[in-house]
C-alpha cells in the first residue's frame, strides 16, 4: 500500500431526496480517475482504501454511499426514511457523483456488496468504465443471499441458532428474507434497546461467518462505534430482505454488457461467505475480466490476495512521468 494520503477536496453532494453523500478526492488531480465502492452496503469508505493507488497517478475517489459513513441522514437514526436507499438510488448517485467531478470515464474499485453495485454501475453505464477491478466478487443474487444467511450456518450452527432467535418466534420458521425482514423492523425499532441487542445480533453472526479464515479478525465487524455498527446493520437489512431490488441473476444475464470493459476479479478459494463459484461464473459471462483464485484467502483476505490486488491495479495505472 502507498504512503498515508488527505484529500485535496471533498464535499457533500445533494443527490436528492433529502440526501447529502459525503465525497472527496486524493491524489493527483489530473490523474486517472478512480472510484473506490465500499461493501456493507452501508459500512462507509475508509482511508485505507486511498493508499490501494498510486497518489502520483491516480485522481482517487471516495464516497459513503446513502445514509452511511458522513453522509446524511444517517441510517443510525430510526427516524432516517431507508425507501430512498436503494441499488437504483446508488447507480443514479454515483452518476451524479461523476457528473460533479467532471469525470468523463473512470476505475472502478470495490469488492462484497461493492462489487454488486459496480456491476450494476457499469452495467448501466459502461461508457463511463474504463477498467474495474474486484477483490471478493459477489452479484448480491437472491441465491448468494440464502447461502450467507442461512446454507452457510451448517459450520456454524450455533452462532445460527443465536442469529435465528434474535426475532420473534413467528418469523423463525419461514423463509431466509422473511428471518431479515424481521431483522428490518427490529433494527427501525423506536426503542433503542431492541434496535441495539437486533444490531448486536446481527452483527456476531456476520463475525462468525468470517471467524475461521486463517487470517480472519473474530470482530471484524463488532469492533466499529454503536453508530456504524447500527448503521449497517440497518442497511444490509433493508438491503438484502428486498433482494436488493434487483431481478434474480440480472446482473450475470448482462454481464456481455460489460465487453471492451478490462476486469480482474480477484478472489480466496477459502471464502465462506461469498463461495468462489460466483467470481467463476461472472468470469466465464464477461469476455474481458481475467479471474485470478487466491488459494489461501478467505473473504478477508491475505497477503498474497494483497498482493495480486496491488499488482492488477498497477496493471491498469497509467506510465509514470519523466
Amino acid at each position: 500500500m502507498y504512503p498515508p494520503i488527505e484529500p485535496y477536496e471533498h464535499g457533500m453532494l445533494d443527490v436528492g431526496d433529502g440526501n447529502h453523500i459525503y465525497w472527496e478526492v486524493c491524489g493527483n488531480p489530473d490523474g486517472k480517475a478512480a472510484v473506490v465502492v465500499h461493501g456493507g452496503p452501508g459500512s462507509g469508505c475508509s482511508t485505507g482504501s486511498r493508499r490501494r493507488f498510486d497518489p502520483e497517478r491516480f485522481r482517487i475517489v471516495l464516497f459513503d454511499q446513502r445514509n452511511c459513513g458522513r453522509s446524511r441522514p444517517h441510517a443510525s437514526d430510526p427516524a432516517t426514511d431507508l425507501s430512498r436507499n436503494t441499488t437504483q438510488h446508488l447507480i443514479a448517485d454515483m452518476e451524479r457523483l461523476r457528473e460533479h467531478l467532471g469525470i468523463d470515464r473512470w476505475l472502478l474499485y470495490g469488492g462484497s456488496w461493492g462489487s454488486t453495485l459496480i456491476l450494476a454501475y457499469a452495467e448501466t453505464h459502461p461508457q463511463r468504465v474504463s477498467e474495474i477491478v474486484i477483490p471478493a466478487v459477489t452479484m448480491t443474487r437472491r441465491s448468494e443471499i440464502a447461502w450467507l444467511y442461512r446454507g452457510v450456518g451448517r459450520f456454524f450452527p450455533e452462532a445460527q441458532e443465536r442469529f435465528v432467535r434474535g426475532v420473534p418466534e413467528a418469523d423463525r420458521d419461514g423463509d431466509v428474507f422473511q428471518l431479515l425482514a424481521a431483522y428490518a423492523r427490529l433494527l427501525s425499532h423506536p426503542d433503542k434497546r431492541i434496535r441495539q441487542k437486533a444490531a448486536q445480533d446481527w452483527i456476531a453472526w456476520e463475525d462468525a461467518v468470517i471467524s475461521q479464515e486463517a487470517n480472519g479478525d473474530p470482530n471484524a465487524y463488532s469492533h466499529q462505534p454503536d453508530d456504524a455498527v447500527m448503521a449497517m446493520t440497518r442497511i444490509c437489512a433493508h438491503y438484502f430482505s428486498h433482494g436488493a431490488w434487483l431481478e434474480e441473476g440480472l446482473l450475470l444475464r448482462e454481464a456481455g454488457r460489460l465487453a471492451g470493459i478490462p476486469g480482474a476479479l480477484i478472489h480466496g478459494r477459502l471464502d465462506l461467505g461469498s463461495p468462489l463459484r460466483t467470481a467463476w461464473e461472472l468470469a466465464n459471462a464477461w469476455p474481458d475480466a481475467r479471474l485470478h483464485v487466491v488459494e489461501d484467502a478467505g473473504h478477508t483476505g491475505s497477503e498474497m490476495l494483497r498482493k495480486v490486488l496491488h499488482e492488477a491495479i498497477e496493471g491498469f495505472s497509467p506510465a509514470r512521468q519523466g
